[in-house]
């Protein structure tokens, strides 16, 4: 059944009372044309309860602009939706495209922080986020009483005399319903095994996070990635106003699955009664990275469900912690992401 407007309505219901079911909701697909955003497609997501999200498949089919019933959850930087023609490797220039967004992919050999592992210089968080898919299509129809909404596609991460690694991804979501999917496969479509890294960066801002929000979720141990980290330990799941001269803070967490193996992690502002919730299998994505910065215009908080931590490819491997992916071999990905509003949030918030 699709819920909408205080109503639960079969197929035939729905059907009967419009013209087109682009009346209610469905995907538009469009093209960016404005200074450094210019070239980008974008795929722009309704599904009739006040949800709008927006995909653009040239950023590696990553979601930019987020909100329900016009209240914004993605952070977006001052850079905007930059075209991936601007892409600079090189350190930290992968900043100089970063638009923030609900959700950005790092990866897929190598994310974190820029280093030289065995003798290659690798830049910020890799160079997934930056390349377009291919094959793109989108599906809309109906499946019993429920009418579904899917954007495909695929990316591929090529070297000549490298692995090549392929992700195929699907974005979806349902008429009625506020919250949306993502469901991922990544394949070593080349002959040699190849380093597997990959991190989900969510970045939540302004009014869902705000001072009094907090982080919602159950772990088992929270560790400072580094000294400022420590110096903010006792305040990781509390969030303030913004802050003048704001040094960012990192945590790693070792989040507790549910009852289904499921991990539930999320923002809540109880005052404003709104947040989101994440869910994935923790056996597929099992740390979590929460990034901490209540910075003055960089004021975010990012989720960051991942295989690695992100100091780089070098430190993973000498951790042993480093992932591989061996020729022919696929790794599933599957995440869950719903708005909260009202009763929701706040039954979300007295979950932890």
């Amino acid at each position: 059944m699709v819920d909408l407007f205080g109503r639960s309505l079969g197929r035939d219901e729905v059907l009967r009372r419009v013209g087109d079911i682009s009346q209610l909701g469905g995907i538009e697909m469009v093209e960016l044309d404005d200074g450094p955003e210019r070239g980008n497609r974008a795929a722009n997501f309704r599904t009739g309860t006040g949800l709008e999200f927006t995909v653009l498949p040239d950023r590696g089919m990553d979601i930019a602009n987020a909100s329900l019933n016009g209240l914004p959850f993605g952070w977006i930087s001052p850079t905007g939706r930059t075209s991936p023609y601007f892409y600079d490797p090189e350190g930290l220039e992968w900043l100089r495209g970063f638009y923030g967004g609900l959700m950005v992919t790092c990866g897929l050999t190598h994310l974190g922080a820029p280093c030289t592992d065995e003798g290659e210089d690798l830049g910020l968080h890799g160079r997934y986020s930056n390349i377009p898919a291919r094959r793109l299509s989108v599906q809309e129809g109906w499946d019993g009483d429920e009418y579904e909404m899917r954007l495909r596609g695929t990316i591929s991460e090529a070297k000549v005399f490298q692995p090549t690694i392929k992700l195929e991804r699907e974005i979806g979501a349902r008429l009625g319903k506020s919250g949306l999917w993502v469901r991922d496969r990544v394949t070593n479509a080349g002959f040699e095994r190849s380093p597997h890294m990959i991190l989900y960066h969510m970045n939540i801002g302004f009014p869902v996070v705000d001072e009094g929000s907090r982080l919602v979720y159950s772990s088992k141990e929270v560790k400072p990635r580094d000294q400022d980290a420590q110096e903010g330990i006792d305040k990781y799941m509390v969030f303030s106003h913004p802050v003048e001269g704001y040094r960012e803070q990192v945590f790693y967490h070792d989040p507790v699955p549910d009852g289904e193996g499921n991990v539930n992690v999320g923002i809540v502002n109880e005052a404003q009664k709104v947040g989101i919730k994440i869910s994935y299998p923790k056996e597929h994505l099992p740390r979590l990275v929460e990034w901490k910065m209540m910075g003055e215009s960089t004021y975010v908080v990012g989720i960051e469900p991942s295989n690695c931590w992100v100091e780089g490819r070098a430190k993973d491997r000498e951790r042993g912690i480093l992932q591989y992916l061996e020729p022919g071999e696929s790794r599933d990905y599957h995440l869950n992401i719903s708005f909260l509003a009202g009763k929701e949030a706040l039954d979300f918030a007295g979950s932890s």
